[in-house]
C-alpha cells in the first residue's frame, strides 16, 4: 500500500519522476506476491486470460447470462 500511496501523492502533486518510480514500486510489488508475472503454479488447465467467454470452455455458461 505504501506504493499505491505514493502514486496517488506523485499524481496530486504532478511529479512524473515520482510517478514513475511509484509506478515500478507497485509493479515490483505485485510481481512479489504472485499477482504479476509468470504464473507459479501449474494446475493442467488450459490458460483462457484475454479471451473472449463465448471463444471458451464457458461460452455455455457465459450465453445463459443475463446482460445487466
Amino acid at each position: 500500500m505504501r506504493a499505491r500511496r505514493a502514486v496517488r501523492d506523485a499524481l496530486r502533486a504532478g511529479d512524473e519522476q515520482a510517478l514513475l518510480l511509484a509506478r515500478k514500486e507497485v509493479k515490483a510489488a505485485k510481481v512479489s506476491l504472485g499477482e504479476r508475472g509468470p504464473p507459479w503454479w501449474s494446475d493442467g488447465a488450459p490458460d483462457v486470460d484475454r479471451r473472449l467467454a463465448r471463444n471458451t470452455a464457458y461460452a455455455a455458461w457465459f450465453a445463459g447470462q443475463e446482460e445487466g
